[in-house]
């Protein structure tokens, strides 16, 4: 069945960097939009950047932009989030999800149909 594994996360130090990534299976990755999403403790869900289908045009939200990049790698069925100049804000949990498009609003969580099931990433001294 179709599903989307997230891997890469871990404890980073302000200032410091990590690259997720998210593996399809089950699907063709291609045919899809892919977001990033993360929840931080005590917080919603909320979308953080998106990759869309046909031409991975890229989204990031605010507080993201400059510091983190989605790309797309079809040959490996993956999707990556560099994550750069972290900061302890940054700490939750990260998720991919899939949707047939990227939300003008990238904020938005509730338009994805399959979930990973998140990886950890805490920016602490």
């Amino acid at each position: 069945q179709a599903q989307l594994v997230e891997s890469g996360g871990g404890l980073v130090q302000p200032g410091g960097s990590l690259r997720l990534s998210c593996t399809a299976s089950g699907f063709t990755l291609d045919y899809y939009s892919i977001g990033w999403l993360r929840q931080a403790p005590g917080k919603e869900r909320e979308g953080i950047s998106c990759i869309s289908r046909g031409d991975d045009s890229t989204f990031y939200t605010d507080s993201v932009k400059g510091r983190f990049t989605i790309s797309r790698d079809s040959a490996k069925s993956t999707v990556y989030l560099q994550m750069n100049s972290l900061k302890p804000e940054d700490t939750g949990v990260y998720y991919c999800a899939r949707s047939y498009y990227c939300s003008g609003d990238v904020r938005k969580a509730s338009n994805y149909d399959i979930w990973g099931q998140g990886t950890q990433v805490t920016v602490s001294s």
